[in-house]
């Protein structure tokens, strides 16, 4: 047998499946019940949400958590996130109707179409800022529905589902780790320190366009070096099903159905918006809207009841493997609450970081909160359990001088 029988993987390929590293990480978690010690802080409730006390860490009995325990937790871990799974497979069954209806089809061929592909450059920069906006007002869980329309205008530019990655979830990233207004990151962490609400929205914002033309700037390279060599995508061999433009460009247009479920899906997010600020709306209300949205889609498309129910289980079926991931993936939280480390893990950062100079702390602070990610990802989660204990520790630090505060403001991701 040749030496080229077996060519070389690219690291990409090297990369073990998502559902494998998940599963890795429970494994990790469950070992380090047994290595490091059991400890919480004392929590009072403060407007109605548990918060820390800070100074009150302190040992308790270990909890290590059995073999059979591990695998009970992932059945807990998707009851606890029963909310964001139901969410991401209403935002499927919402994007299926809108799909079915050609109204996303049609509105994208027909933006192409206006716009002509010599512009397709511009094109990836205005949906890259679309997606950063969605970011910034509301977040991931509430925006799942609009990735597919960025995979089905990325494939009709000519590029692949990486660059869709990048237009839609690297920008709504973006948007939600550098938002001015974000109701769950810097909302949730004004109130704890007891800032004014939303202070600091212009270098928010500065920050935030500057992080998006970035975003832009590097879609648009990876767009064009895709262009010029095919075989660079890093998108070859995905699944690109039901997300490709049937038609040629020049026969596009909307009709007034397309324009009707356009308007319903617009409202609906204007909906959304208006419930979030001002209804004090969650995840259960917009995916309530998510379905109305898709109701109504399918009542203007004049579908029967029973195009109706084959268009709900067709979208279910997409969208379950993005809602069992999400599931999966909790089970890492629920195991850390079984075990009780997950207090001793931020107790131990925090630690950390008294002993270094004002500066270093503050790059240290961030460096804790990405670390921090990768077991809460849930931005107002993160607020909630990290700055009660992070904000006394950037007081004290920068302590006498409390102007000297804000670099504390930005080492702590942004939540504040």
């Amino acid at each position: 047998m040749s030496a080229n029988s077996h060519p070389k993987k690219s690291i990409f390929e090297r990369i073990p499946h998502a559902i494998t590293m998940l599963f890795s990480i429970i494994v990790l978690v469950t070992v380090l019940t047994y290595i490091l010690p059991a400890g919480s802080y004392e929590r009072v409730m403060i407007e109605g949400r548990s918060t820390v006390v800070p100074g009150s860490y302190s040992t308790i009995p270990s909890t290590p958590v059995s073999l059979l325990d591990m695998f009970t937790a992932i059945p807990l871990g998707f009851k606890t996130a029963v909310e964001i799974i139901f969410i991401v497979l209403s935002g499927g069954i919402m994007f299926g109707f809108m799909e079915r209806s050609q109204a996303v089809e049609n509105a994208v061929g027909t933006l192409i179409k206006n716009l002509g592909l010599e512009r397709k450059y511009l094109i990836i920069v205005i949906m890259t800022f679309i997606y950063g906006f969605l970011g910034v007002a509301v977040g991931y869980e509430n925006n799942i529905a609009m990735v597919p329309i960025a995979a089905v205008v990325s494939l009709a530019l000519g590029g692949d589902l990486i660059l869709a990655a990048g237009i839609s979830v690297g920008a709504m990233t973006i948007g939600f780790g550098l938002s001015p207004i974000n109701p769950y990151t810097v909302g949730t962490g004004h109130r704890l320190a007891e800032l004014p609400m939303f202070s600091g929205a212009l270098l928010r914002s500065l920050l935030c366009f500057l992080g998006l033309s970035v975003m832009a700037y590097y879609n648009v390279r990876y767009f064009k070096k895709i262009s010029q060599d095919p075989s660079k995508s890093m998108g070859i061999g995905l699944n690109t099903d039901d997300l490709s433009l049937s038609k040629p460009i020049e026969q596009y247009f909307l009709t007034p159905n397309n324009w009707s479920v356009i308007g319903i899906f617009i409202l609906g997010l204007g909906a959304i918006l208006y419930g979030v600020f001002n209804l004090d709306w969650h995840i259960n209300e917009l995916s309530a809207v998510f379905l109305i949205i898709a109701l109504l889609s399918g009542l203007v498309s004049r579908m029967s009841a029973t195009e109706m129910s084959e268009t709900v289980l067709k979208s279910v079926a997409l969208a379950a493997p993005g809602a069992f991931m999400v599931g999966f993936a909790t089970t890492i939280k629920v195991l850390m609450e079984m075990g009780n480390i997950g207090d001793t893990i931020s107790h131990q950062m925090a630690s950390v970081l008294e002993g270094l100079p004002l500066y270093a702390s503050a790059i240290g602070m961030s460096i804790s909160q990405s670390i921090i990610n990768f077991f809460i990802p849930s931005g107002s989660g993160q607020a909630l359990a990290t700055l009660p204990v992070m904000l006394p520790l950037g007081e004290s630090l920068a302590y006498p001088d409390k102007s000297r505060f804000w670099p504390f403001k930005l080492g702590m991701g942004f939540l504040i």
